[in-house]
């Protein structure tokens, strides 16, 4: 008999987490790569990925960990962090999340692992979701419009300014913003304003608008209502002046005070703005928190950001679609309304399921208890000889002790509470939904004041003037009044989520998105309280772990990309390419070359380039894209050199959002430099060149990175997502930097991208999580399996569709595009009816028509196993020959399964008299019938709801009989 003996060590090791992660294993991909013509990974990255960008030696990062072992590390870490009762405010508050939101919507993969809803037929769940977050935002606001959500309050009041500025009649003049302001949105509305020239003037507004500042000009005007030292005065009368002065009028406003206090729109505002944070959302260290902007009607279709409409589909039923699609960065490229891709919808819904479960009235009463904690606490204080600076207040008290406030603050600090000193002299405290007896008696102490709750009941005042409480009906729409119990609510998010397609279902094959596994070890420690409960202004010194971990992953994430430092702040994509590009323009303007302007950016680049050079105060000029799908070495050269001493920089994707590895992009990169520009590599295709090549090796000086893309933070139905921003060492000063928190940047920084001073912080333990578990090889390997699944799939297609872009040997990087415009010349099949047939086969369609009008961009990431990637392959070869159907006649080109796809159970239970069968419709290519997906709506009538803009909830009496 043989007596098998296995090392202890090896035992204990287990089944490493990269096997978890990567689909295809080790058989799997030796079928795959004898598909595509080569004998291992190493030869076929060695054939695709030119030996001009090829890195030398492996990544140097830690050895990869076991999830346990992770789990552990980050564990000491959260420990390292101490959680304090936070009564700092400034916008960011504590709240409890119900429970039953928690675990079936922040933790819940059928939520969080879905894609923007371009798609609205498998979007319907989350459609409704954000409509309803919507509805919060424009009843409590008192604006008609509302968008599906911006990034934080801080970049939504700098979307606000530009707005105001598109819109106004005042073309020249300043941006006014009240010194009541909270400080971090003054500060990211002057980084945003510097490049565009326009004038941002911070003053006293309590008196109304100064006559010296009136005479100048004002085309925008900025309030906090409550203010940030929590004062609630009558907005009426300086916003009347601004009208008088032909300014728009922005309010940044609490949505929990609003549902006492008079809304913005009843006193004028013709935009409001904020966080949504404090329902239900954790403070998570500064985020990710679902920002807000609502508007007045004639504004609508030039609100920055996304809009759920309410539209029909083919048998006329209501269905929801995101509206005005045409405004986006990805359309209007230069002249989109903003540069915003990501939002933040999975905590837009966190945040509208918690109106939905409290109701207007379980809204009122947390307000009323976190105001009248206010209130007891500022009479026990004044009770004691503190001066409480203002008598009108919501929730923050100002407090005046001359000369004491830091010894109070470090008092209230050891007694467990983190007050906030706004200056020597005074000392801001904010109660909230968390707040209890024990902590105003903490506060009480700290002052040196001895106070009884009990005793002070009775005898306290509200704070909130009579004249602008609040009178009308908001929440009336029945969504908010049918789901008060657990058990209702639990059916209602499992209703929505089942109307949708996440990755919980299959593969959502999107080129570009990279929409992998966001595994469930990397996103269990975002829920921790050590990380989720932690104020984004609380003393540095208690947010150790977090330090650590940050420090870690932008040395990490700089290792993996080639560059010397990463900053993480910027809390999205297009914010990562804001600050890219406002670090080369400083690094320029600090050589006193102040020309440089021009941005040169190949046609086939993402829409969100073009949009953040202009908000950078660049000027665009395009690129031509050669018929190979590269950059037009030719015409590139000849606008560099139109462009010589104008040229600041050059922004390319690589690789290039063809799917293509360029062989020159070297060469480009050194053309470039020649001529004393910059280049920025975006770094949206990230996931194919990890463990590959390095961008700040081979030419490039800045990229930002997409976490919610390449480092597995998970899309969420369109956010939240991450986009740090990567430079070399002559860029690392110009990195934003932030005002309340001078260790999270350079102090010769650009100023704050984010609100926060490390942006979604909250988040960042996934992509922590991600790199320390796959470790270097383990990474590489990831990006050479994704690379093998794009060559495997476009060799499986190539007989049935044309490949449009290959590179050297007919190879693809980690995505390829295939072209269905002959196809569509041929026998009138739309790109559009191929995605929604695709529905009916269990798949989400791939990106549409980008870069390319009528075709399709496909990545299947490492993270789908070849079962799936055979299931797609046999699903688009099946359409191929319902196609040929149409193109002989056997079908009718107006009426096959393609043209009426998708198909609901609705349509096919009904009366047939189409000329294939019931079950061709709705179970073609030998589908599941057990596991069969049901789209809730047919094919969507997007320019029906365009013309019949509807984005709120429909009004009760459509629900009348």
């Amino acid at each position: 008999m043989t007596v098998h003996r296995i090392a202890l060590t090896d035992l204990e090791r287990g089944t490493p987490f990269e096997a978890r992660h990567i689909g295809p294993d080790t058989a799997a991909q030796a079928k795959m790569l004898a598909q595509v013509g080569f004998g291992s990974l190493d030869e076929l990255t060695a054939a695709a990925v030119p030996d001009a960008i090829k890195s030398a030696g492996a990544l140097g990062l830690p050895e990869a960990r076991t999830e346990a072992e992770v789990l552990a590390e980050l564990r000491s870490l959260a420990d390292r962090n101490t959680v304090l009762t936070s009564m700092i405010g400034l916008g960011y508050h504590g709240t409890f999340t119900p429970p039953v939101i928690l675990r079936n919507v922040m933790e819940n993969p059928a939520w969080y692992t879905a894609y923007t809803p371009y798609q609205p037929e498998i979007s319907q769940g989350r459609l409704e979701a954000l409509l309803n977050f919507q509805t919060v935002v424009a009843d409590l606001t008192g604006l008609p419009t509302s968008g599906a959500s911006l990034l934080d309050e801080g970049t939504a009041a700098a979307e606000a300014m530009s707005l105001s500025r598109r819109v106004g009649k005042v073309k020249d003049g300043v941006f006014l913003v009240d010194a009541d302001t909270l400080p971090q949105t003054v500060a990211v509305i002057e980084t945003r304003a510097e490049p565009t020239g326009v004038e941002v003037v911070v003053a006293d507004l309590s008196a109304g608008i100064p006559e010296e500042l009136a005479e100048r000009g004002v085309f925008g005007v900025l309030l906090q209502y409550p203010g940030a030292s929590g004062a609630v005065r009558d907005l009426r009368p300086v916003i009347e002046r601004a009208h008088e002065l032909g300014a728009i009028v922005t309010v940044a406003a609490d949505l929990l005070a609003l549902t006492l206090l008079t809304p913005p729109g009843e006193l004028g505002a013709d935009i409001a703005v904020g966080t949504t944070q404090r329902f239900g959302v954790p403070m998570g260290f500064g985020g990710p928190h679902a920002g807000f902007m609502a508007v007045r009607d004639k504004f609508a279709r030039s609100l920055p950001g996304r809009l759920v409409g309410v539209s029909v589909d083919a048998d006329g039923d209501k269905a929801y679609r995101l509206a005005l699609q045409t405004r986006e960065q990805h359309i209007r490229r230069e002249k989109a309304t903003s540069n915003i891709c990501t939002a933040q919808v999975l905590l837009a819904v966190m945040a509208g399921m918690y109106a939905v479960y409290h109701g207007p009235e379980g809204l009122a009463a947390i307000a009323r208890r976190t105001h009248r904690y206010a209130a007891i606490l500022a009479e026990g204080l004044r009770a004691g000889g503190a001066e409480v600076v203002h008598d009108t207040y919501f929730d923050t008290v100002t407090v005046r002790v001359p000369g004491r406030a830091a010894e109070v603050v470090e008092a209230a600090r050891e007694r467990g509470v983190n007050l906030r000193p706004t200056d020597a002299d005074h000392v801001g405290i904010s109660c909230d939904e968390t707040t209890t007896r024990a902590h105003l008696a903490a506060v009480w102490a700290a002052f040196g004041v001895e106070a009884d709750v009990e005793a002070l009941d009775p005898t306290t005042f509200d704070a909130l003037p009579e004249s602008l409480l609040r009178g009308d009906e908001y929440l009336t729409h029945p969504v908010f009044h049918q789901h008060r119990s657990e058990t209702a609510m639990l059916r209602y998010l499992r209703r929505l989520a089942d109307r949708d397609y996440a990755l919980d279902r299959g593969m959502i094959p999107l080129g570009s998105c990279t929409m992998k596994l966001n595994a469930t070890t990397e996103m269990e420690p975002v829920t921790w309280p050590e990380f989720g409960q932690l104020h984004p202004f609380a003393p540095v010194e208690q947010a150790g772990g977090y330090i650590t971990l940050i420090t870690e992953l932008e040395d990490r994430l700089a290792e993996v990309t080639g560059y010397d430092k990463v900053s993480l702040q910027p809390n999205a994509g297009s914010q990562g390419e804001l600050a890219g590009l406002l670090a080369v323009r400083a690094y320029h303007r600090a050589n006193g070359d102040t020309q440089r302007t021009v941005c040169l950016i190949p046609s086939s680049a993402h829409g969100t380039n073009a949009a953040s050079a202009v908000m950078a105060g660049m000027k665009v000029v395009v690129v031509k894209t050669a018929d190979d799908g590269e950059v037009d070495v030719e015409d590139l050269r000849a606008k560099i050199e139109q462009h010589r001493d104008e040229l600041a920089v050059l922004m390319i994707t690589y690789p290039s959002t063809h799917g293509v590895f360029e062989e020159h992009v070297a060469d480009i990169c050194a053309a470039v430099h020649d001529a004393g520009g910059q280049v920025y590599v975006d770094g949206a295709n990230l996931n194919a060149l990890v463990g590959l090549a390095k961008p700040g090796r081979f030419g490039g000086d800045v990229s930002h990175l997409n976490l919610h893309k390449t480092f597995c933070i998970p899309h969420g139905g369109g956010g939240p997502g991450v986009g740090p921003v990567a430079v070399r060492a002559h860029l690392a000063p110009y990195l934003p930097n932030h005002p309340l928190q001078p260790t999270a940047g350079p102090a010769t920084g650009v100023g704050p991208i984010s609100a926060a001073p490390w942006g979604s912080a909250g988040i960042l333990p996934i992509s922590w999580s991600y790199v320390r578990l796959m470790g270097g090889a383990g990474l590489k390997r990831a990006t050479q399996v994704a690379v093998l699944g794009a060559n495997y799939i476009a060799k499986r297609l190539e007989p049935h569709y044309p490949v449009l872009y290959t590179g050297p040997g007919g190879l693809v990087a980690h995505e390829c595009i295939v072209d269905l415009r002959p196809l569509t010349k041929a026998t009138g099949v739309s790109v559009d009816d191929v995605a929604k047939r695709l529905i009916d086969y269990g798949f989400h369609a791939p990106t549409m028509s980008f870069p390319v009008a009528g075709t399709l961009m496909i990545e299947p990431t490492e993270s789908e196993d070849l079962a799936e990637l055979d299931r797609f392959c046999e699903a688009m070869i099946a359409i191929r020959a319902e196609i040929e159907k149409v193109g002989t006649g056997e079908w009718p080109a107006e009426d096959n399964p393609l043209r009426n796809a998708p198909h609901t159970a609705a349509s096919v239970t009904g009366a047939w008299e189409h000329p294939y069968t019931r079950d061709e419709a709705v179970f073609p290519g030998g589908q599941s019938k057990a596991d069969k997906y049901w789209p809730p709506v047919r094919r969507v009538d997007g320019a029906y709801g365009d013309r019949n803009l509807v984005c709120s909830c429909p009004p009760l009496d459509e629900y009348e009989g």
